[in-house]
């Protein structure tokens, strides 16, 4: 039987021959690009979230204050919802990778030293973030439709790392003894009021969120208060 050879017909250009690595190359350049989209839009929608809340924030405006087209956002988050509860987990997201970080895995840290590092990283984090406070507060009004859904999906997750650092530093004699679920509360708003009162406390005692020495001395009253 005669062989019969794919050859090209006369004139042809002959295929390009494939580049697989070029390709690979392209789509990780992509894929980065719509990591980074996805980051600036989430990083907009909570700041219009904790100026507007969810009812009077406009999806249109988050694509304004990322400086893209307002079809990007739909394209990446269906509606208004799916966008909001992804702006949730971002940020608890963030949370817990700062938590990692101040904490290694093989690492030898007491519960009062966890609860220190993790507290610290809050701190940090509202401050760089201070849009978050209010992205909370404003889920904390009477029958908000979405808070069950936060704290069931999100809010709990930090809870359940934390709570058993202050049942053992209470333990271990290292933290002040009352209720632990009143503690971990009495953390949160004591690290949370300077990303939350920043203003007023800018226009009363020149206090600035940028002011690293300053954060360091508020982190230390803190520790005064709370920590044996």
């Amino acid at each position: 039987m005669t062989e019969i050879l794919d050859v090209p017909a006369a004139g042809s250009e002959p295929a390009a021959p494939s580049q697989p690595g070029r390709r690979r190359k392209t789509n990780r350049r992509e894929q980065q690009r719509g990591i980074e989209t996805r980051r600036t839009i989430l990083e907009a929608a909570l700041v219009e979230f904790a100026e507007r809340g969810f009812d009077g924030a406009s999806t249109r405006r988050i694509g304004e204050r990322a400086g893209l087209e307002h079809t990007l956002i739909t394209y990446h988050y269906r509606n208004k919802e799916a966008l909001w509860r992804a702006v949730a987990e971002y940020a608890f997201d963030q949370i817990m990778a700062a938590w990692d970080d101040a904490m290694p895995p093989l690492s030898k840290m007491t519960a009062a030293q966890r609860l220190r590092a993790e507290f610290r990283a809050f701190l940090q984090f509202t401050t760089n973030h201070s849009a978050f406070h209010h992205f909370m507060l404003r889920e904390n009004q009477v029958n908000s439709p979405r808070l069950t859904w936060l704290i069931e999906n999100v809010v709990s997750r930090t809870r359940d790392r934390v709570m058993p650092h202050i049942r053992a530093a209470q333990a271990d004699g290292e933290l002040i003894q009352a209720d632990p679920d009143l503690i971990y509360y009495m953390l949160i708003g004591m690290t949370s009021a300077p990303s939350s009162l920043h203003g007023e406390m800018a226009a009363t005692i020149g206090f600035s969120l940028e002011d690293a020495n300053r954060i360091e001395e508020y982190w230390q009253l803190i520790e005064r208060s709370i920590f044996k």
